[in-house]
């Protein structure tokens, strides 16, 4: 299954897609989308949705994990990374592509085994667990623990299915 982790932002927003097969990772790709701070609002937004459409055709992406929107003191950037976050959504519900969204700590959680880890522990793990991948940045490094984490709740959902009874008609 090829499995999209996104790390929005309005400037930059990270991208990783990787394949899980079980409980086994591979890496495809990963990188960043850069829109032009000096471009009005609605175009940057339609640069992202372009951008991220281009992606899936691309890779033909069947599921999509999205980091959740982490409020700071900063109302006004907040609200940026809100609409940004909303554009991606937007985009991958037109392709009807299902989404996982996390909290920061959940990712942290998933990849490293506590949501209290920084950045450099996740960004190492995800090195270690997808050998060889050369990282576009930390933007794309956060976007591929997202996928990591993505998978990791596929699987599980997939495992407690089969584990439970079939209802009885």
């Amino acid at each position: 299954m090829i499995v999209l982790g996104l790390d929005p932002g309005l400037g930059t927003t990270g991208w990783g897609i990787i394949v899980a097969e079980g409980n086994r990772l591979a890496h495809i790709a990963n990188g960043r989308i850069a829109t032009r701070t000096t471009d009005p609002l609605a175009a940057r937004l339609a640069h992202l949705g372009e951008q991220l459409n281009q992606l899936l055709i691309a890779h033909d992406v069947v599921s999509a994990g999205v980091e959740e929107v982490f409020v700071n003191s900063n109302g006004q950037s907040t609200l940026k990374l809100a609409q940004a976050r909303g554009c991606l959504l937007a985009t991958l519900g037109f392709k009807r592509i299902p989404v996982g969204e996390y909290a920061p700590r959940q990712v942290k959680q998933a990849v490293v085994g506590t949501g209290a880890a920084e950045k450099t522990q996740v960004h190492a793990m995800v090195k270690r667990l997808l050998p060889g991948v050369q990282i576009d940045g930390s933007d794309a490094a956060d976007a591929l623990a997202v996928a990591i984490t993505h998978a990791h709740h596929l699987a599980t959902a997939r495992h407690t299915s089969a584990l439970s009874p079939s209802p009885r008609t």
